[in-house]
């Protein structure tokens, strides 16, 4: 999956967890450092 296709399917969820006003699993922040620390992870462990 390329980045532009997570980015998509991403906004698609959001767009669909506003419309159903559905809360979000985790608080903004949390959920901000989660996706940082999979970002690294990633990065990582395409160097080794």
């Amino acid at each position: 999956m390329t980045y532009l296709e997570a980015l998509l399917a991403g906004t698609l969820v959001g767009a669909l967890y506003a419309a159903l006003r559905v809360k979000a699993p985790a608080p903004p922040p949390v959920a901000l450092a989660g996706l940082l620390g999979i970002l690294l992870a990633q990065s990582i462990l395409e160097r080794l």
